[in-house]
């Protein structure tokens, strides 16, 4: 579950002889997006956002697991049975996926949709499960099981009981197509937040760059710090409401698909990178990494950053980030 914790400053008054920034909040794909984008006038701008919408509509029927019909849905129904053809587009997001999670050792994997959904966050779990039940919840999880024929455009999932899920870069991916259809409809300037997995192009009607706050997770109604970003995509994974504890250990909802454990030892990953759906997957592969691999594994990136927030509130970031943080 991805947490809306990244807070943007939305410029909505007239600056400008010609431009203002137009805005809309709503639900899509089971979370709040909010758009904006900088247009000459009320009805360009609203255009603009009804186009953007109608594309995050489109990429969900693609990648959703709940809609039968869909295509990820037929491949997960002929796992193990028969290859299922499907379009090109969802072909390469694939190719991605199975991309990041050889880079990141398995730390993030489609297939751990595949899991048995054993640990609960909702606060009806009394103990651990066992270690028997946790290491059969994972049998299925595997990305190397997933083939693919370019030639037949085809996927199959090896195994009966295999599923793939985006829930962990969908909603960047979407992000991220609806600004690449934006920029071709010559929207100079806006952004997509997809509940915190954002995407930002272009300045401000006054020439300046837009400023992301990233919450403080010791009051979720402050901010720590503020960043400006300039084309480029920000996403905040945090635990602060979904975890468990036992044993004086906390658990967060985000599980590592390698183990079927819950990750532990961070509570808020920020990944700042090109792309919304490559800064989706890192973060959550971050949180599964821990502080230490996480970080070096990032510092590793050429052009991504992170802020990484341990179970204590200690702050880490990479190598050249600098931020600016809030003392009020």
């Amino acid at each position: 579950m991805r947490l809306p914790f990244v807070i943007v400053l939305f410029i909505t008054q007239f600056i400008t002889a010609q431009q203002q920034t137009y805005s809309k909040v709503l639900t899509l794909m089971g979370s709040r997006f909010e758009m904006s984008v900088v247009a000459d006038n009320e009805k360009m701008g609203k255009g603009y956002i009804n186009s953007a919408v109608t594309e995050i509509k489109r990429i969900e029927k693609l990648i959703s697991s709940w809609d039968s019909k869909s295509q990820t849905s037929l491949i997960n129904k002929y796992a193990g049975i028969k290859p299922v053809a499907i379009n090109k587009e969802l072909i390469d997001l694939i190719k991605r996926s199975i991309q990041l999670s050889k880079i990141t050792e398995g730390a993030f994997d489609i297939t751990y949709a595949s899991m048995d959904k054993i640990w609960k966050f909702d606060g009806s779990m009394k103990e651990m499960p066992s270690e028997s039940q946790i290491s059969a919840s994972v049998k299925n999880i595997g990305y190397q099981n997933i083939i693919i024929d370019d030639i037949a455009q085809t996927v199959f999932l090896k195994h009966t009981g295999m599923k793939i899920g985006f829930g962990a870069i969908g909603k960047g991916y979407a992000a991220d197509k609806a600004k690449s259809l934006l920029l071709n409809l010559g929207v100079k300037s806006g952004i997509i937040n997809a509940s915190g997995d954002l995407n930002a192009w272009g300045k401000k009607p006054d020439n300046t760059n837009w400023l992301v706050g990233i919450t403080n997770p010791l009051n979720t109604a402050k901010v720590f710090s503020w960043l400006p970003i300039d084309n480029q995509a920000v996403v905040t994974s945090g635990n602060y409401e979904k975890f468990v504890v036992f044993n004086g250990q906390r658990y967060a909802h985000i599980i590592n698909p390698r183990t079927g454990y819950p990750t532990t030892g961070v509570k808020s990953v920020t990944i700042f990178a090109p792309k919304a759906e490559l800064a989706d997957a890192l973060a959550t592969s971050v949180f599964v990494m821990g502080v230490t691999t996480g970080l070096n594994f990032i510092n590793q990136l050429e052009g991504v950053e992170a802020i990484i927030i341990d179970d204590v509130d200690k702050f880490y970031t990479t190598n050249t980030l600098k931020f600016k943080t809030d003392k009020q």
